[in-house]
């Protein structure tokens, strides 16, 4: 049996350390067992470094009484992530252990979608009045610190009817005049986010703009809360991680590796390697087309595997600097043509260095060993102008599928190097063995 650590343990804090980064290979069992096991203070410090997902597992296995209290620690915005990520049924009685003011702040924030701006705000933030003067807006941010404030390092300052006009740093505040007016002192162009905008969307706006929070206004301009530079880095480790389980040929696990069932991980794999396998027998039916010319010249098939994985090596590296672009606001879907374009001129390139070096790879083999006999040339022509085609027609390929893919309205993280790789395999042993039929086979 594991033993956890106790308030009486004197390396409590050291195993506290190891047994954290082993969380996740604890049964449900043990993880209860070893949070009842920590004293009140790391427990708190444990609850509240959980992500979502773990956080609310952990919680639908605690008391009644244990919910109210853990629950009520939290901030507004994290208690409304919390009752979105357990069962909708369990949710009325959840919000009976909050107090009123509490209640109606996180009911506030469950009308929004848990992946919009609104849905990952918080409702609490510094605001003060334009007609202020700089020492009456300390003295009551002090006032607001109280009531847990979570960011003061921007201060809004908004009209009577929450309309926000301005924005004022911590920093500028104090080294203002004590008796100048706020609004002779705040910033007026302010960057702001839909409640509804995606959450890709908003670590965008706060990458680009290099802030620490940005506000969030409805459609009538008036401010419904903040997001933090934490939430977004929440927000982008979640859709990187979504992002490679899609590059990786599979549905993005919804929570972490250990806590996936075996069912699930089945259900996440085993559609997207159906699905390739299928794709892949379409090679052994463009072999079939085919069969002829392999027979005729059986060396054909010797150089099928490098072909193939030629273009679809290429049309991986494409789709996978394509979807990187898109992810970062780098390309959009008008400036599909001038990558597809660019990546025609770089697979022709990059074609023409493997082509040469597979033609001296067939020149080599021939002089040592005589393998290939009195059709070697065209041989090497064959193999040449195939690579070269097969790659050029990889990288187009793989830096178009994902600008179709997000015209479509899906993810284009969905163009997986996988499937890439799948469809051009097909299509590369197509035109391998047209130009061998047209070189070779004549």
């Amino acid at each position: 049996m594991t033993e956890f650590p106790t308030t009486a343990d004197p390396t409590a804090a050291d195993r506290l350390a190891e047994f954290t980064d082993h969380w996740h290979t604890l049964d449900r069992d043990e993880r209860l067992e070893a949070f009842h096991g920590l004293d009140s203070v790391r427990a708190g410090d444990f609850f509240l470094s959980l992500e979502t997902s773990e956080r609310a597992a952990l919680f639908t296995e605690l008391t009644a009484q244990e919910q109210r209290v853990w629950l009520r620690l939290l901030p507004g915005d994290e208690a409304a992530d919390l009752l979105q990520a357990v069962d909708d049924d369990l949710r009325p009685a959840l919000l009976g252990l909050l107090d009123y003011s509490m209640r109606a702040e996180v009911e506030a924030l469950l009308i929004y979608r848990e992946d919009v701006a609104g849905g990952k705000m918080n409702p609490r933030y510094a605001r003060v009045s334009p007609e202020m003067t700089a020492q009456q807006a300390l003295a009551y941010l002090r006032f607001q610190a109280a009531e847990q404030i979570p960011l003061i390092s921007y201060v809004y300052v908004v009209t009577p009817d929450d309309r926000l006009v301005g924005v004022i740093s911590f920093r500028e505040l104090i080294l203002a005049r004590p008796n100048q007016l706020i609004s002779g002192t705040m910033n007026t162009e302010i960057v702001t986010v839909p409640e509804d905008l995606d959450q890709e969307g908003l670590s965008l706006v706060l990458s680009r703009n290099n802030l620490l929070a940005v506000p969030v206004v409805d459609a009538e301009g008036r401010m419904k809360g903040v997001i933090s530079i934490d939430d977004v880095l929440d927000v982008v480790r979640e859709e990187a991680t979504e992002d490679i389980h899609r590059l990786g040929g599979m549905e993005a696990l919804d929570t972490p590796y250990f806590q996936t069932g075996f069912r699930a991980m089945l259900q996440k794999r085993g559609g997207w390697l159906a699905l390739l396998f299928v794709g892949e027998m379409l090679t052994a039916t463009a072999m079939a087309f085919f069969e002829e010319e392999i027979a005729t010249a059986v060396v054909l098939a010797i150089f099928v595997p490098l072909i193939i994985s030629s273009g679809g090596n290429s049309g991986s590296q494409a789709s996978t600097l394509v979807i990187r672009a898109m992810a970062l606001g780098e390309v959009g879907v008008r400036e599909w043509w001038s990558v597809a374009r660019r990546e025609i001129f770089i697979g022709l390139s990059l074609g023409l260095i493997l082509a040469t070096i597979g033609v001296v790879r067939i020149g080599v083999w021939e002089m040592a060993f005589g393998s290939y006999g009195p059709q070697t040339v065209q041989l090497a022509i064959t193999v040449g102008v195939s690579v070269v085609a097969v790659v050029a027609w990889g990288t187009f390929c793989g830096s178009s599928l994902p600008f179709a893919l997000r015209r479509a309205g899906f993810d284009p993280a969905s163009a997986s190097a996988p499937f890439v790789a799948t469809a051009v395999d097909v299509t590369g042993l197509i035109i391998y063995f047209s130009v061998a039929k047209l070189v070779l086979l004549n």
